[in-house]
Formats: structure tokens, sequence, C-alpha cells
């Protein structure tokens, strides 16, 4: 498979991109906001939508339109009384309805919205992984922050007595999760560009006592499924994205079935 360019190409963007979406991760997972993922998953697509119909790289208007929508969610939460839920949902909803709207005004775009929706390796260019090195560079000068972020996740009143702003937090984790999704786009697909930050996490999560464990766990088995999910995409002829979400799902099914049977024991 690696005698191959566009392979060589895949495999770094995504061992890079799984990295910085298994850290991040593991602040979904610890601050319950798998949905705030799947919000802003659908928030590109929207944003794809409007770049076709322009025209224009779609990467040039997914990226601040998911940051916007990301950053958006945050505030309308902080600003109204309504859960954090229900304004992922409106986000959500309105993103959908906006990408297709958009769509059905430009003929012909199916098959480019196909490949933005559910990925594609051939598209994995030089912006791609300068893009996913800007974002696994970017996450590794945050780690100064990563103590005090855990902090605001698993205790909010104590974090304020420590001169730590959660709600600014809640801002610079939002637009994280931003960045990962969009710059996940053409590699696994912007339906599927959320198991990055959930799935790793999540089966990390089933064996790992400590916060810190969890972290470094989800890292490594991000990166390890992209591995092997390319392999399996080229000795059984499949789509790059499914077979590298269909890896970390295997990961995360065995650790279920493994864990249980232990306690079990």
């Amino acid at each position: 498979m690696l005698e191959y360019a566009f392979a060589w190409r895949a495999l770094i963007a995504g061992v890079l991109l799984a990295a910085a979406g298994g850290y991040w991760g593991a602040f979904v997972i610890q601050r319950r906001l798998g949905f705030l993922t799947d919000g802003l998953a659908h928030a590109a697509f929207g944003s794809v939508g409007a770049a076709l119909l322009l025209g224009w790289p779609p990467l040039a208007i997914a990226l601040p339109g998911t940051l916007a929508a990301a950053l958006g969610i945050v505030a309308v939460s902080n600003r109204t009384k309504l859960a954090n839920d229900t304004a992922i949902g409106v986000f959500f909803a309105t993103s959908v309805a906006l990408g297709m709207a958009l769509l059905s005004r430009k003929a012909g775009s199916t098959g480019d919205a196909m490949a933005y929706l559910f990925g594609s390796i051939s598209l994995i260019g030089g912006v791609e992984i300068a893009l996913a090195v800007g974002v696994a560079l970017a996450t590794a000068l945050t780690v100064r922050w990563w103590g005090a972020w855990a902090l605001e996740g698993c205790d909010a009143e104590l974090a304020r007595t420590d001169g730590l702003d959660p709600r600014r937090g809640e801002f610079v984790l939002a637009g994280a999760l931003a960045l990962v999704i969009v710059s996940s786009i053409k590699l696994v697909g912007a339906v599927l560009a959320m198991a990055f930050l959930i799935v790793p996490a999540a089966t990390a999560r089933l064996w790992c006592r400590t916060f810190l464990a969890l972290t470094v766990s989800a890292v490594g088995i991000g990166c390890c499924s992209v591995v092997l999910g390319l392999h399996a995409s080229y000795w059984f002829d499949l789509p790059c994205g499914p077979s590298i979400v269909l890896s970390q799902a295997a990961c995360f099914f065995a650790s279920v079935a493994l864990r249980g049977t232990s306690r079990r024991a």
C-alpha cells in the first residue's frame, strides 16, 4: 500500500489528526460533549454546501463556518436559559437544512458532496497535510493548559476558586473540536469526522482509571486505528473513511466484550 504517494499522504494526515482527535476527545468524554461533535460535523456539511455552490475551495468556507458554529453554540448556551444540547440541536438542524438548500441550487454537485460527506483518499493533498500538521502542532502547544482544563471538566467550582474561567475553556474546546472535524473531512468525511473525537476516547475510558491515562490511551488508539483502517481499505478495496472508523469501532466493541468478561471473572 505504501508504494503509492496518496497512501502516504493519507497515513501522515490520518495519524496527525488521530493524535489531535484523541487528545481533545478525552475532554469530550469527560464533559459529555458527544452531541456537540455531531452538531459540528453537520455544521461543516452546511459550509461545504455553500462552498460548492460558490465554486470556492470547501475548506476555505468550512473552517471559518464550523468555527463560527462552535463558538455560537457556546455563546447561546451561556447567554440564554437553553440547555447545551438544545443549542446544539438548533445549529445542527440549521446547518443541515442550509447545506441541502444550497446543494439543490447547483446542478451536478451530488458527487462532490458525497466525497465530502464520506471522505475520499484521493482528495488528500498538500493542503490537507499542512492543515493536519498545523492542527497537531496547535494541539501540542496547548498541553501546558491540559491540567487546568481537566480540573474545569472535573469540578468547575473548584476551578473558579483557583482563578480559572471554565467558560473561556468551553470556547477553546469548542474551537478545537471544530478544527479537528474540518481537518478530517477529506479523510473520513463530515459524517464520520466525529468518530475521531469520540470512539478512541470512549474505548480508552473503558480501561483507564485516570484522566492522564485516558488522554494518552485515546491518542494511541486513534493513531493505531488509522494505520489498521488504511491497510484494511487497501486489502479489501473499501473506502478509507469507513474503514478507519470501523477499525475504531472494532477496538471499542472488543474492549466492551473484554471488560465485561473481566468484571464477571
